[in-house]
This record gives C-alpha cells, sequence and structure tokens, in this order.
C-alpha cells in the first residue's frame, strides 16, 4: 500500500506536484501530473534505510524550474535543488551539519536563510548561504548569541520577526533587518514575565555533554536548587522523552514545565533531562536513525547509561533517590526506565503513555519500527507493557479516557497486566480528558499538585506546607 503524503499546484494551474510514500515510509518519490489529462512524471525520489521525512512546503526555485527539498541521503540534512525535468539534484548546503528548517529563500541576492546549531546541538540559530552550493553558512546577528532564536521572515527577505529565549530566561521579539540581523525594535519585550522569573529563588540552568560509553555523548541540562551545597546528598528527578518526535534538551523558554522543574529544585531535589540517540537532534543523520526498528529498547538504554554516568560524576546525588517522568512518548519511556531498570529507578510519574507499541498510530509506529509482520520482536521488546513484572519502585500511571491520540485502551491494559502480576502501584484517571489533560475546570491545578505531592513522598522532597 501507498500514501499520497501531500499534493497542491505545482506553481502554476496546468500541474500538480505530489509526494508519493510507500507503506515502510522508506522510499518518496516527487511527481508533477498534468491536470487535465492526468498523466504524470516522476522528477525525483528519496529513499533511506530506514525512513525519509515528507517535506511540508514546497518551494519553488527560478521560476518553477527547480524544487527545494531537504534530504539527509549525504548523511546530513541538507537542502537541494531538483530539476523539475527530473534532471537531477543539486546540492545547496554541503558541509558537515544540518539545516533543521530552510526559513527564506532571496533568489535576487542569491541567498537561503536556514536555521542550524553545526557546533551545539541545544542551540538554534539563523545562518545565511548561497545558493550556489560553494559557500560556508554565515551567522545572521551577533557573534556571541546564545539560546534558541526563531525567525519569521518576510517574502522580500529583507525584514524578519526575531525571538530568542533560553531554556531558564522568557523570550524577546523583535523586529530585524536582512541579512545583517540588526534589531530595529523591540515588538515584545516580555519585561513582566522575565522579571517575575528573575526574582524567583533559584540557579540558572547548566547544560552539558555526559559520556555513556562506546564513545557516545549525550546532551543533557540540570537545575540545582536554589541553595544547593555540594556537601549534601540530593535527589534526582530525570525529565524524559527520547523519541525520534521530539528533543528535550533545547535551549529554549521551558515555560510552565521549566516553573514546576524549578519548584522541585526549591524542594531540595536536582532535575535533570538527557537526549538520547533517535532524538531529532541536528547531530546528523546517523544519531537520528539509529532508533530506527528499536523505540524504546535503545532509548531507555541511553537513559539508564546516562542516569549511571550521572551518579558517578555528581557525588551531591543520592542513588537511592532517582525519579524519572515524562509525557507521551516520554510517558512509555518512563515505564520503561521502572520495568527495566527497577535498580536505577526508585519512583517513576507515567502520563498518557503508549505501554503497547502495536496500539498506536501506524504511520509513526512504522515509520520508525518497520511492519509489524517484518519486526515482531522489536515491536514485543520496545513494548513496556511486556516487562510489567519488572516494577519495584514507586509508580504513579495517568491517563484521559478520551485521549483521541494514545488510547485509553493501553492504560487499561497496562493497568490489568500490572495487577495480575501483583504490582502495587497508583493511577488516576481523568474522564474524557484528551491526550493534554487540559480540558475541564481545575485540571491543570489538579493535576501537578498529583506530580508535586507524589514525588515529595517518593523521593522524600521538602514537606509541603499543610
Amino acid at each position: 500500500s501507498n500514501v499520497i503524503a501531500a499534493l497542491e499546484w505545482a506553481g502554476n494551474s496546468r500541474e500538480v506536484v505530489l509526494q508519493h510514500l510507500n507503506r515502510l515510509q522508506n522510499s518518496l518519490s516527487v511527481l508533477v501530473g498534468e491536470a487535465a489529462t492526468g498523466a504524470v512524471r516522476t522528477v525525483f525520489t528519496d529513499t533511506d534505510e530506514a525512513w525519509v521525512e515528507v517535506m511540508d512546503d514546497f518551494v519553488w526555485l527560478d521560476g518553477g524550474k527547480r524544487l527545494l527539498w531537504l534530504s539527509e541521503r549525504d548523511g546530513w540534512r541538507h537542502a537541494y535543488a531538483v530539476e523539475r525535468d527530473g534532471s537531477g539534484a543539486a546540492l545547496l548546503t554541503p558541509g558537515a551539519y544540518d539545516v533543521l528548517s530552510v526559513d527564506a529563500v532571496d533568489e535576487k541576492a542569491g541567498l537561503l536563510y536556514l536555521t542550524a546549531s553545526p557546533d551545539d546541538a541545544t542551540k538554534r540559530f539563523l545562518f545565511r548561504v548561497g545558493m550556489d552550493g560553494k559557500g560556508r553558512p554565515e551567522l545572521v546577528g551577533l557573534a556571541a548569541q546564545t539560546g534558541v532564536h526563531r525567525y519569521d521572515i518576510s517574502p522580500s527577505a529583507r525584514w524578519a520577526f526575531h525571538s530568542h529565549s533560553r531554556l531558564d530566561e522568557p523570550p524577546v521579539t523583535e523586529l530585524v533587518r536582512l541579512p545583517s540581523g540588526e534589531a530595529v525594535r523591540t515588538l515584545a519585550a516580555n519585561a513582566g514575565l522575565r522579571a517575575k522569573v528573575r526574582a524567583l529563588a533559584r540557579r540558572r540552568a547548566e547544560f552539558f555533554k555526559l559520556a555513556i560509553g562506546d564513545g557516545v555523548e549525550v546532551d543533557g541540562w540540570r537545575i540545582l536548587p536554589p541553595d544547593f551545597d555540594p556537601a549534601k546528598k540530593y535527589p534526582l528527578l530525570v525529565y524524559v522523552y527520547g523519541e525520534p518526535a521530539g528533543q528535550t534538551v533545547q535551549d529554549g523558554w521551558g515555560g510552565s514545565g521549566y516553573l514546576w522543574h524549578l519548584l522541585l529544585a526549591q524542594k531540595g531535589c536536582v532535575v535533570a533531562s538527557f537526549d538520547n540517540r533517535g532524538t531529532p537532534a541536528p547531530r546528523g543523520r546517523a544519531w537520528r536513525k539509529s532508533i530506527y526498528r528499536q523505540i524504546g529498547i535503545l532509548a531507555s538504554a541511553d537513559q539508564a547509561a546516562a542516569v549511571r554516568a550521572a551518579l558517578a560524576a555528581w557525588e551531591f546525588v543520592d542513588p537511592d533517590r532517582v525519579g524519572v517522568w515524562g509525557w507521551s512518548g516520554g510517558g512509555s519511556m518512563t515505564l520503561n526506565a521502572m520495568f527495566r531498570y527497577s535498580g536505577l529507578y526508585k519512583a517513576g510519574l507515567s502520563v498518557a503513555s503508549v505501554p503497547d507499541q502495536r496500539l498506536y498510530d501506524t504511520i509513526y509506529q512504522e515509520r520508525y519500527m518497520g511492519l509489524p509482520g517484518d519486526n515482531a520482536e522489536g515491536y514485543e521488546n520496545g513494548s513496556p507493557i511486556n516487562f510489567a513484572k519488572g516494577l519495584e519502585g514507586n509508580l504513579l500511571v495517568v491517563h484521559g479516557t478520551g485521549d483521541d491520540n494514545v488510547h485509553y485502551q493501553g492504560f487499561e491494559r497496562l493497568v490489568d497486566e500490572l495487577v495480575a502480576a501483583g504490582k502495587q502501584f497508583r493511577m488516576m484517571a481523568y474522564p474524557n480528558r484528551s491526550h493534554g489533560i487540559s480540558e475541564g475546570r481545575g485540571t491543570t491545578f489538579h493535576l501537578y499538585t498529583m506530580f508535586t505531592r507524589f514525588f515529595e513522598d517518593s523521593l522524600r522532597l521538602s514537606p509541603r506546607p499543610r
């Protein structure tokens, strides 16, 4: 079976362009068809031993003669110009770095504007590079900038709305002039929120790299208690996601999640996060595709190795009080941590998880795992429900009964499995809430109060006010 992943007019009213994807999602063809006759021709095919990514936007170059395309075919995610007549594809952005997105095309000046971070996978910057395929990318804006920068660039590529932030620093938005990146006017200083955050009792978040063995280094961040004393012993709480759909270790404003983690740090907890192999970080194709056919297996092993490395390096962490929590894929990773590495983790909070991969969306699961019939062992070993008997610590599982993304049936099957195995745990089902568990009066406050009390009890944090 095949999928038509995208379809739109091909830069004129006579032809359409479409993306044709096979079920394994490892071969994607770009087709141009005549609207009047239905005649179709293939202009480009992208393949990968793991999976290929669908392009979200069709951008035509040279008056429609060439199509801008992103591909990992040389080991990095790069921009190519695909000839409309099918005669080939030219690499526009050579080099050992990933193009995360092409944000604008200035054909008059011969420039591409792209988001990348060649030297630090936790950051995001805007670069400009010539379209002749010969130049090196040049940083737009100040040389000393850090954090995450996002640009909404005008069609003329002369102006942009520029927003920048850090994990523990709310964003500022300004109008900038291109190609220099010079700030012209502050549009949203966010002064009120920034002042409130600065006034909180806190230490700034710290980013680091951690060697986990076999030559692998993972990126991470940690938030230490405001009154941190290296001579003391603190519990460690790990925030996890770990799947190909998201990266937790990014130096952009963490919002309410960061503020809740800071609250736990104020209660005497070290909070940290690690990006395992397979996360969509700009660290090359091999990093991202290493997880193929082993979702939940390689990632949970990397996460456990990162915790062990942290325990070895951070003498101030109590190895008997290590917790883990995550939502959606991070909820699944929490279950894998608690069931597979029960001697390492003592407490886990799993929210809206996928206990059995065979119950999740085929377009997602098959992209990263292959077909169930071709990878039965991977589906079995990657699904935490099959390891429920390994639970030893404190576990809280939470789900919305109206979750239309990660269906509630998986939660009930997990509960049945834990009960059958004689495992004690806590559970909370929120009626008619969807995947974000946000609907209904008081839900978010109730949810995070429950989360906080669970970790106060299971990791022995500072007691809450009575």
